[in-house]
């Protein structure tokens, strides 16, 4: 969703700032990014990893600045990585999302608490609270349940992108 928003709005070198390579949400939106970028016959090109925190979100705007000056769009993997790439982008004079659109993930409170609101995906936390605990209810009585469920995200439009 956040990669075909960027695609939708023209740009064509989109990073990302992926999460932590050993954790199955950071894989999952890694591999949305890139399917994306391929169906758009894109190069997948610009990543770089963090670990969903502001601070790593920051670096890794830092270290693809410094690799892609003509980069044109960044996806975060969450919305405190957006917000430390935001930082850095301000930093330099950078305008977003006019010269480089930013996309968050969660829909966390971090998506509404800088000057800027991050455009970003809702994940349906409480949603996914609810189902965690009718599994692991289940579970204790001895149920076949279904473990893995997969919930709809949309994407939630803000000034950022």
């Amino acid at each position: 969703l956040a990669t075909q928003h960027l695609i939708d709005l023209g740009r064509r070198r989109i990073a990302t700032i992926t999460g932590p390579g050993d954790m199955q949400a950071s894989l999952e939106r890694l591999a949305g990014w890139r399917a994306a970028l391929a169906g758009a016959g894109l190069d997948d090109d610009l990543s770089a990893r963090g670990d969903f925190t502001r601070a790593s979100g920051a670096a890794a705007m830092r270290e693809l600045l410094t690799r892609a000056p003509d980069l044109d769009a960044v996806f975060a993997a969450s919305d405190l990585m957006a917000v430390g790439a935001i930082s850095v982008l301000r930093e330099r004079g950078i305008r977003v999302p006019d010269d480089i659109p930013v996309i968050g993930f969660d829909d966390s409170p971090a998506a509404t608490s800088e000057e800027i609101g991050i455009t970003t995906v809702h994940q349906p936390s409480y949603e996914m609270g609810g189902r965690m605990a009718q599994v692991m209810l289940g579970l204790l009585k001895g149920d076949d349940v279904e473990r893995h469920s997969i919930l709809p995200t949309y994407l939630v439009r803000r000034e950022s992108a």
